[in-house]
């Protein structure tokens, strides 16, 4: 009776996941096949990825059914899709290419003029590097910019920033808010700033969303001219809550050359191009390491990847940035390479960028003084 009883949580829990396209859970759309707990407390199942699948649909049932009560070890069989074979048909209204328009809300954020996420399809890729070193730049430029940190399970704006206070609550009781922290000029709100140091966020997908909305509509941005909300990697909750909560000016994708980054950018571009989310342009990062000794340069990571992925796309190619050194150091040591070292070639690289966004998306330049 007892694994009776963990085998209904479990699969409760699993129902929770839900496929970042079709909206489908993974139980009633049949991913999750022939559920079983052990008397050792193990839960066991079978997991039938389909051909659209992210892969990260796997690794959230899993960490789903870990938190269950009981459950001591999960084993996930996963079998991956044949070729031609049919896929499940879902139980959903929702179909891939059918994925419900945003409904934005327009009083969000109200002192925003213009919100960009940047994106990736995975990890690794220096996609924070990217936001935070786009966001200074811009602010360099004068302009007046926020920079929300929405990856929840890696929050590493504060690191990058050097910024690790807890930000301040202000407003009378009843409409509180909190107060963005400030670092090189550029506005800060993070998951970060509320963790204990090497606390880890464990959530699911409502709770990301709520997290995410409570970042937009409860902390005082005030009047800004962009907010930049640096995205977690993949095509998952986080993704599908921000354009369905507010409307975006667009996307950028961040990839680095090599083939194994370029396919999760470009399912990433696909589910944004499914939620009528235009997607801004693609950004190279890591396009080669020059020697400091030599000055030979190396492709460590291939080469014009991420130029080939912006062509089969038709997305405008934003830039390259090279790999170096002091951009590493100066995300450890919490100052953005446009501040440390505004004239090495990755600082040059990423003020292009900054200013080929703010071209794109029509945002418009401050005057000198």
């Amino acid at each position: 009776m007892q694994r009776d009883a963990v085998l209904r949580r479990v699969a409760a829990a699993l129902t929770t996941i839900l496929h970042p396209v079709t909206g489908d859970d993974i139980v009633s759309s049949g991913r999750v096949r022939e559920m079983e707990v052990l008397e050792d407390g193990t839960v066991r199942f079978k997991f039938a990825l389909q051909a659209d699948d992210p892969g990260t649909l796997v690794r959230h049932a899993r960490a789903a059914a870990e938190t269950v009560e009981g459950v001591q070890k999960v084993k996930i069989d996963i079998s991956l899709p044949a070729a031609g074979a049919p896929q499940p048909k879902s139980k959903s209204p929702l179909r891939a290419g059918n994925v419900p328009a945003p409904t934005p809300n327009a009083n969000m954020v109200p002192g925003a003029r213009h919100i960009i996420a940047v994106s990736s399809g995975k990890g690794g890729v220096g996609k924070s590097t990217v936001a935070v070193n786009v966001a200074t730049a811009l602010a360099q430029a004068g302009r007046r910019v926020g920079l929300l940190d929405a990856d929840i399970y890696g929050p590493n704006v504060p690191t990058m920033f050097g910024e690790h206070r807890k930000p301040r609550v202000i407003g009378e009781k009843g409409k509180e808010k909190m107060e963005p922290l400030e670092a090189h000029g550029v506005q800060l709100m993070s998951l970060g700033f509320l963790l204990e140091e090497g606390q880890a966020a464990i959530m699911r997908g409502p709770m990301i969303a709520g997290i995410l909305k409570q970042f937009l509509s409860e902390v005082e941005w005030g009047e800004l001219d962009v907010l930049i909300v640096d995205m977690p990697p993949g095509t998952g909750d986080a993704q599908l809550s921000l354009v369905q909560t507010i409307r975006l000016d667009g996307v950028v994708m961040v990839t680095t050359p090599q083939d194994v980054s370029t396919g999760d950018v470009l399912r990433g571009i696909r589910m944004f191009e499914r939620t009528n989310t235009r997607v801004l342009g693609v950004v190279e990062n890591m396009s080669g390491f020059i020697c400091p000794c030599c000055g030979q340069r190396y492709e460590i990571f291939g080469r014009a990847g991420g130029r080939r992925l912006a062509e089969q796309t038709g997305v405008e190619f934003l830039g390259e940035v090279p790999l170096e050194i002091p951009v590493r150091e100066g995300g450890d040591a919490g100052v953005p390479i446009v501040v440390s070292q505004p004239e090495s070639p990755a600082a040059l690289a990423l003020r292009e960028v900054a200013d080929a966004v703010a071209s794109r998306v029509g945002m418009a330049a401050v005057a000198a003084a």
